[in-house]
C-alpha cells in the first residue's frame, strides 16, 4: 500500500461554452460528459475520476457561469458556486480565441470568494494563429487574478493537457481513494444515456429549442440472451410548437435524434441498443420548481 498517494477534487469553472466537457472528457480519456457549441450544455455537475498510480482526482465539470434568466438557471449558478467552495483546486478554462479578462469579470469576481488555489487554462489555443497574442493575454490575467499557474491548452486536441494534469497532481493533497481504480464517473448509466440523447438534440436543433429539452430515461431493461439494452426515453420540452419542430418532416428529426444517439450509447456500454423515444410537452419546466426535482435537478 502506498502512503503517498494523493487524492482530491478539482472544479472546472468557467464561463458557458468554454470547453470543459471536453476537458473533462479529455482528462479522464472517455467521453462522460456530453458536448456542444451551444452555451449552457452542461446542467449540472459531472464527475470525471482519474486514478493513476501516484493517486486519484475527482473533476467536477460544472454548468457555464452566466446570470440566471430562470429556475433551472438558478439551480444552475448554484451548482457551480457550491463547488468551487467544496474542493481542494479550482481549474478555471476560459476561450483564448475570444480572450480578454473582461469577458471573465463574472466567473472571477465568483473565485475570488473561494480562497480556493486556481488554475487558470488558455483553452483553445488551437483556433490562434499568432500565439504572441497569448503573452498579452497571460499578462492581463495575472493582473486580474493571483492564479497558481496559468496554462494555454487546447482541449480538443490534447495539446498540453498532460502537463495540465501533472500539475494538478502536484497540487492534490496525501488522501484515500474514494473510487475503485477503474473508476470513471459515478454517474449511474440512465444519467449519461439521458446526456447523450440530449447532445444529439444540440447537435441537430437550433435556436429556442436546445435550451427548453430535457431527456429522462423512463425504462431501461437488458436482455442478456440477445445482449440487447432495451431503452425508453422521454424527451421533454415547454411548447407545442417545439414538439413540432423536434418530430420534424415525417418524424425525420427524432428517428436521426435516435440513430446517433444509439451508436453512441453502443460504443460506450458495449452492447446492441433499441431505443425508442417519446417527446412530452412540459410547459415553462425550467421555471418550475416541482417539475425540476421529478426531472432530477435537485439541490446539493
Amino acid at each position: 500500500m502506498n502512503n503517498d498517494r494523493k487524492s482530491g477534487f478539482v472544479a472546472l469553472v468557467g464561463r458557458p461554452n468554454a470547453g470543459k466537457s471536453t476537458l473533462l472528457n479529455r482528462l479522464v480519456g472517455q467521453k462522460i460528459a456530453i458536448m456542444s457549441d451551444k452555451p449552457q450544455t452542461t446542467r449540472t455537475r459531472i464527475r470525471g475520476i482519474l486514478t493513476r498510480p501516484e493517486g486519484q482526482v475527482v473533476f467536477l465539470d460544472t454548468p457555464g457561469m452566466h446570470k440566471p434568466k430562470h429556475q433551472l438557471g438558478q439551480y444552475m449558478m448554484e451548482i457551480a458556486e457550491n463547488s468551487i467552495r467544496e474542493v481542494d483546486l479550482v481549474i478555471c478554462v476560459t476561450d483564448a480565441s475570444r480572450g480578454g479578462t473582461d469577458k471573465d469579470e463574472y466567473v472571477l469576481e465568483k473565485i475570488k470568494e473561494s480562497r480556493v488555489p486556481v488554475i487558470l487554462v488558455l483553452n483553445k489555443v488551437d483556433r490562434i494563429s499568432d500565439k504572441s497574442q497569448l503573452l498579452h493575454l497571460i499578462e492581463e490575467y495575472q493582473a486580474a487574478y493571483p492564479f497558481i499557474e496559468i496554462l494555454p491548452i487546447s482541449a480538443k486536441t490534447g495539446d498540453q493537457v498532460e502537463l495540465l494534469t501533472q500539475v494538478v497532481y502536484r497540487f492534490m493533497p496525501i488522501g484515500p481513494m474514494y473510487y475503485p481504480e477503474d473508476a470513471i464517473t459515478d454517474h449511474p448509466e440512465r444519467f449519461i444515456m439521458a446526456e447523450l440523447i440530449r447532445e444529439k438534440v444540440l447537435l441537430l436543433t437550433r435556436e429556442e429549442i436546445p435550451h427548453s429539452v430535457a431527456v429522462v430515461i423512463e425504462q431501461l431493461e437488458m436482455h442478456e440472451d440477445r445482449n440487447i439494452l432495451h431503452i425508453h426515453a422521454l424527451i421533454y420540452t415547454e411548447r407545442d410548437s417545439q414538439k413540432a419542430i423536434l418530430i420534424g418532416k415525417n418524424g425525420d428529426l427524432m428517428k436521426r435524434v435516435g440513430v446517433l444517439a444509439r451508436q453512441d450509447i453502443e460504443s460506450i456500454f458495449g452492447s446492441k441498443v433499441y431505443l425508442e423515444l417519446w417527446i412530452k410537452v412540459k410547459k415553462d419546466w425550467r421555471n418550475r420548481e416541482h417539475v425540476l426535482r421529478s426531472l432530477g435537478f435537485e439541490k446539493e
